[in-house]
């Protein structure tokens, strides 16, 4: 079944991508977006059986697809990916950095081996896979490459080993930008919020949890989508972008933007009633509130209109988180 996608048909025709982190969650989502839109992609990962059933669903949805084993930690395995790539199609216009991994940990009890892991899966396999495909083909042909980070603006409690990654590839996305563009290659970044998707099955239960309520934090009021940021991705792959290099799309839904002197709220659907006397018990009735709604986080709002009768619209919104 094709995937809903706002891109045209034919859009990345004939294109040829490496997507790294390609067998599951945001990858896998984008992959199967620019596969739709006619680009053949090439899937790396570490996990030949992820990788082998994302082809697998690729291909059934009508697209082309390559696995190839690809252990970003470890410059040999990348030159053997991009060789692999480069005999089969003879180039490579997309890159896309999304492989990456973690593990949530108190800054204080992460190991040097812990945060070593972390930094050479998230930064240095980023920098090296750009490096590579930079030197074996895009210095001749120009191309695109997509960085995917996190939100790490306001620091990554939790999570710091990433966080400082993340922070890393942000500012090498800038400096390739700067470098590389007189060869004809734009680098951008995307910055995902806190997104539903299949990478939180890799945390603890009670971590997935704590993450899951992190909703409250953004301007939307839920999480993200897979759909959303591999829609991102693909815009800054389009023509639609070509003028656009050099920065970080922040696709969080405000998250980043969120501080607890101005929480977010969220937004209920306005009532409108024509009796005055009663909008509290029907707004009440309305959002199945309990009788003392008014004293449990809730902000009411009316505005009367002249004219005849009374038309008196009633606005609510929950605060959440105080």
């Amino acid at each position: 079944m094709p995937l809903n996608t706002v891109f045209k048909d034919n859009l990345l025709q004939d294109k040829v991508a490496i997507i790294t982190g390609g067998g599951t969650g945001i990858g896998l989502r984008t992959a199967r977006e620019m596969a739709q839109l006619g680009c053949t992609v090439v899937l790396s990962s570490r996990k030949k059986e992820n990788l082998d059933k994302a082809v697998a669903l690729i291909e059934g949805e009508g697209g082309k697809a390559l696995a190839v084993e690809c252990n970003i930690r470890d410059e040999e395995s990348i030159k053997a990916c991009i060789d692999t790539v480069l005999k089969a199609y003879g180039k490579i216009d997309f890159l896309i950095n999304n492989g990456g991994g973690q593990f949530p940990s108190p800054a204080e009890m992460i190991s040097k081996k812990g945060w070593t892991a972390v930094i050479e899966t998230n930064l240095t396999g980023t920098f090296f896979m750009s490096h590579e495909v930079f030197n074996r083909h895009m210095v001749k042909h120009g191309g695109a490459i997509v960085n995917v980070i996190a939100n790490m603006f306001n620091g990554f409690p939790l999570m710091s080993h990433t966080g400082a990654a993340r922070a890393g590839v942000e500012n090498i996305t800038r400096s390739l930008a700067n470098e590389w563009g007189r060869y004809g290659v734009r680098v951008n970044a995307v910055a995902p919020g806190t997104i539903k998707s299949s990478g939180l099955d890799s945390y603890d239960p009670m971590y997935k949890e704590f993450i899951m309520g992190y909703s409250k934090n953004n301007q939307t009021y839920r999480l993200g989508t897979e759909a959303e940021v591999a829609s991102s991705i693909v815009y800054l792959l389009t023509p639609g972008a070509a003028f656009i290099t050099g920065v970080t799309l922040r696709v969080d839904g405000g998250e980043s933007l969120y501080h607890p002197v101005f929480p977010h709220r969220k937004i209920l659907p306005t009532i409108y009633t024509n009796n005055c006397s009663t909008f509290v018990m029907e707004f009440a009735a309305a959002y199945h509130l309990p009788k003392n709604y008014y004293e449990k986080n809730y902000a009411i709002s009316i505005s009367h209109t002249s004219g005849n009768g009374c038309a008196c619209t009633v606005a609510a919104h929950q605060t959440v988180g105080i």
